[in-house]
């Protein structure tokens, strides 16, 4: 293993999280679950007369959940990222990975204020399909930190520590 895969194994600092478990990929399950609950309450929102102020509003809140949830998972992913040797394929994902997930968080916070100035306890068809855009951003991202871990083996252990987890 070379410099520069060891060093994109280890945490840049104790905040995010010990070798071989950072807490980036622990967070992103909140915005991500939020935002997907967010786009079924707006598919029930949209398809129900009877209950869509409940799943409009609930819709909105889930969206503001998310938003907290992503800011607080880009620092630990900052801290990831800073990790890894500028100038390698791994770095280049990973600022990839990061510029489209500040996309996403800002397809967000726009649904979120638009859905606020129209009153967020009635469904749009703007906010559902900024939500299926900003989803569909994500799913790329998303694919982008698989990349991370699971080519790249960012923050991953390496084969010697992996290799303990197979004997007996």
């Amino acid at each position: 293993m070379d410099t520069n895969q060891q060093q994109a194994k280890q945490p840049k600092n104790v905040l995010a999280g010990p070798y071989g478990h950072p807490f980036h990929p622990v967070l992103v399950t909140v915005p991500i679950g939020a935002w997907v609950a967010a786009l079924v309450f707006d598919i029930v929102s949209l398809a129900s007369n009877e209950e869509e102020s409940t799943f409009a509003e609930g819709a909105y809140w889930l969206i503001g959940i998310g938003i907290v949830g992503a800011v607080l998972a880009a620092v630990f992913g900052l801290l990831d990222l800073l990790a890894i040797p500028r100038g390698t394929r791994a770095f280049t994902t990973g600022l990839t990975h990061m510029t489209l997930n500040l996309i996403v968080v800002v397809l967000f916070v726009v649904n979120f204020i638009i859905r606020a100035a129209q009153d967020y306890e009635e469904a749009t068809v703007l906010g559902f399909v900024l939500t299926l855009i900003a989803l569909a951003i994500l799913g790329a991202s998303g694919w982008l930190g698989g990349k991370l871990a699971y080519t790249y083996g960012v923050r991953v252990a390496d084969e010697t520590t992996q290799n303990k987890g197979f004997t007996h």
